[in-house]
């Protein structure tokens, strides 16, 4: 632990130039004393380190002394720096590392590539959670992640939305999948290669078992295509509808020209396409199926009569 501290704080004076104990170890969330400590134990490694005492003073590494990495382009460097995800590291139990690393990459690029390192980092922002509802609880996400990591086989009691809605099940955790801020384990078991939200997971034991991931296994690749499967699946049906302008770019349909389009789009179910419909108002008609076009004018007349009247009664 103490030789990643020293490692950090040696970048941290190497990106920044000047900075005072107190800067030191608010950064490093240590005391001040122990800031005292690591300065001296880097003198004493030989690392050129000059510290001044006063208003101007601080810790400051002399004789152009740096750490270096060579070989990085403009635009990986500025990948490396978008690509970097605090919130899911965080979650992880990879957070300071996540941090050190990127201090590390910071302190060996020349200037110009640092330059635009800082760009990205001013000018982007990753957020990947929705707008709405409360982040998912994952406890068991670090275990989950260790599992992975070690190849180790594990045994997973998980809620499911149909029944028996408790399952418990032996697995080998293949990987892990950051999707819309919600985290899904990729595992192989009895019935194959099945995907499990991280959060429906009521209890994990980890076994003693190491495993080995199938020849040619690709995570991206086989998240990809449960992907398509998964579309395939949600949209068993369609309608054909009448969309303005605006309607079409709600349903990605192509508009034609300013007036009123015509087209069939996918939908999951009438239940849910009755829903999504009345969402877009006046931008759509729907034509066809019958059944849904009844239940979207039969939702509208209930709230034109609804709302037809003067206001609430006493």
């Amino acid at each position: 632990m103490r030789a990643s501290r020293l490692v950090h704080l040696l970048l941290l004076l190497q990106n920044r130039g000047r900075m005072t104990a107190r800067e030191l170890a608010d950064e490093l969330e240590v005391s001040v004393r122990t800031v005292y400590r690591d300065v001296e134990a880097l003198g004493a490694a030989g690392i050129p380190l000059y510290g001044a005492a006063g208003h101007a003073g601080g810790y400051r590494l002399v004789g152009g002394y740096r750490t270096r990495l060579t070989g990085l382009t403009a635009d990986e460097a500025q990948a490396a720096f978008l690509a970097a995800l605090p919130g899911a590291a965080a979650e992880l139990g990879l957070g300071q590392a996540l941090m050190t690393a990127r201090l590390k990459l910071y302190a060996a690029l020349p200037a110009e590539l640092r330059e635009h390192a800082e760009r990205i980092r001013e000018r982007f922002l990753l957020d990947a959670p929705g707008w709405y509802g409360d982040p998912d609880r994952t406890p068991h996400l670090a275990a989950v992640a260790d599992a992975v990591w070690a190849r180790r086989a594990v045994v997973l009691r998980y809620r499911r939305w149909r029944a028996p809605e408790e399952i418990e099940r032996r697995v080998e955790p293949y990987g892990l999948v950051l999707k819309a801020g919600r985290w899904y384990l990729v595992a192989s078991g009895e019935s194959g290669l099945r995907t499990y939200r991280v959060d429906q997971i009521i209890e994990l034991v980890l076994l003693d078992e190491e495993f080995a991931a199938r020849d040619g296994f690709d995570l991206a690749a086989h998240w990809n295509g449960y992907l398509t499967g998964f579309r395939a699946r949600l949209h068993t049906g369609e309608a054909l509808v009448r969309v303005t302008p605006e309607g079409a770019r709600h349903l990605g349909v192509t508009p034609e020209g300013d007036g009123w389009t015509e087209a069939r789009v996918p939908i999951e179910s009438v239940d849910r396409a009755h829903g999504e419909f009345l969402r877009l108002g006046a931008d759509v008609e729907v034509l066809e199926p019958a059944e849904l076009r009844s239940r979207i004018a039969e939702t509208v007349r209930a709230l034109a009569s609804r709302y037809g009247g003067t206001g609430r009664h006493g």
